[in-house]
Order: C-alpha cells, then sequence, then structure tokens
C-alpha cells in the first residue's frame, strides 16, 4: 500500500512517523524546519490513521507499506523518527530492512507488553467510556488532556484535538485494523542484533510508562542515556518542534554518510 504523505526540502531523507491518536499533520511545523535545514522531510500516514483509513482491508503491515511508500518516492536510505506507535513502527522496519536505515530516533517508546501505570490505565479507561457512551467530543477531550502536557500551548492542544477526534470517528467508523504478526516476536533477539545508531528519547513530563519503556530500549540497542525533552508530554515532537528538530538534526548530522 502506497501510504498517504507529505514531503518537502531536499537532501538527506529523514521519515517522520507519527503516534497512535494522531496522523501525519503532527509533522507540519517539522518539514518547514527540517526543509530549511537542508534534508528531505517525509511525514507518511499509518494505515488507520489521517488518510490511510482501512475500510477495506483485513490486515495491516504498515512496516511494508512504509517500505513501499518510500520505495515509491525512490528513497533507499533513511533516517526514521517515531514518535509512539511511530516509534514502533520505525524499529519494525529496522529489524525488516536494517541496511536501508541510516538511523533511529525513538520518542515516547513502551513495548506493548509492559504493565501500564495507572496514570495510563486511566487515559484508557477515559477514552474507552467516552466512546462506549457514543460521546467522541469527551473522548478526544480525554485523549488531549492525556497526550499533552500542561505546558502545551493552546494551538498544540487545537491541533491535537482535531487529529484525535478524526481518529476516533475514523476508528468507530472502520474499527481497529488488524495487524500483521510484528517482525520484533519473530525474534527476540532482533533489537539486540541491531547495528543502527539510535537516539532514544522522551518527553519530560510524559507518563512513567514511556520512561521505562524507554530506558528498556535504550539496553536492548545500547544507545546511551535517554534524551529527555523539556517541557513536553507524550506527544513530545507535536509540543517542542524546534527542539525536536534541534536534537533529530544533530543526530543526523553525526551519521556517516
Amino acid at each position: 500500500m502506497i501510504l498517504p504523505f507529505d514531503e518537502a526540502g531536499q537532501g538527506r531523507p529523514i521519515v517522520l512517523l507519527h503516534a497512535r491518536p494522531v496522523d501525519r499533520t503532527m509533522w507540519r511545523a517539522h518539514l518547514r524546519l527540517l526543509a530549511e535545514a537542508g534534508v528531505r522531510a517525509i511525514a507518511l500516514d499509518l494505515p488507520g490513521h489521517g488518510d490511510a483509513a482501512t475500510a477495506h482491508r483485513d490486515e495491516v503491515t504498515p512496516w511494508a507499506d512504509v517500505l513501499d511508500t518510500l520505495d515509491h518516492l525512490g528513497v533507499d536510505r533513511f533516517t526514521l523518527a517515531g514518535n509512539s506507535l511511530g516509534a514502533l513502527v520505525a524499529l519494525q522496519i529496522a529489524v525488516t530492512e536494517p541496511r536501508r536505515v541510516q538511523g533511529l530516533v525513538s520518542i515516547g517508546y513502551r513495548p506493548h507488553d509492559l504493565p501500564p501505570s495507572f496514570r495510563l490505565q486511566t487515559a484508557w479507561d477515559r477514552e474507552r467510556a467516552a466512546l462506549e457512551a457514543d460521546n467522541v467530543e469527551a473522548a478526544a477531550r480525554a485523549g488531549v488532556e492525556a497526550w499533552t502536557s500542561p505546558k502545551a500551548s493552546d494551538d498544540v492542544r487545537a491541533q491535537a484535538a482535531v487529529m484525535m477526534r478524526n481518529q476516533l470517528v475514523a476508528r468507530v467508523t472502520y474499527g481497529e485494523p488488524k495487524v500483521a504478526a510484528d517482525p520484533l516476536s519473530k525474534d527476540t533477539g532482533a533489537l539486540r542484533a541491531l547495528t543502527v545508531p539510535t537516539l532514544v528519547g522522551v518527553g519530560e513530563l510524559d507518563m512513567p510508562d514511556f520512561f521505562e519503556g524507554g530506558a528498556v530500549l535504550s539496553d536492548e540497542l545500547g544507545a546511551g542515556e535517554v534524551v529527555v525533552l523539556s517541557d513536553a508530554g507524550h506527544l513530545a515532537p507535536l509540543e517542542q518542534p524546534e527542539a525536536f528538530c534541534a536534537l533529530l538534526l544533530d543526530f543526523v548530522g553525526r551519521l556517516s554518510a
């Protein structure tokens, strides 16, 4: 499947993969900032999100769809930058096609088998209760409260609310897409075997689950200390686009060509 995408700039490709409750428009500000810095930035909608709602697919393979889309765009080697779900998909791509991945940036990652904290379980419960009451607006408000920080600007909260509302409507309309077998589960040592340069980060005000998940991931990949993005929650790149782009560009600048 060729995924919907936006791109800007020329130079070394950086592929931007969004978080679960939102879509590719979370990278709207980043496309301009990265293009101005001399790289080719590509933001994709993952299956079941944004303009890639999956009404007629029995099973989705997000990692394969990203690779198909990059083939379509003529991109062979690239750096992946993913937030939350996007971080997971980036890892799935890296273990599937490690030759093609020059670098990997993971923000807000949590392994699915990690038991949820009270704070995370509460966020899930509030969203589920609102949807069971057919109240998409309340579910979107619960999402904004859970996934952005108290320090997020009004503009960021408004943008997040639009993306979350659209995602919730798509989920109610089409249901959750069934994801094919995770390539990470096929080999429990796949991450430790990766040699791709990696940066792992988390928002300073994110839930404890993602600090723990980031630490576990960094240990598996040998990525060093987890980077903390100040004054940001789970959607740290959305809340702090300039700081995130500076971090990303510094990382890319240290990669071999």
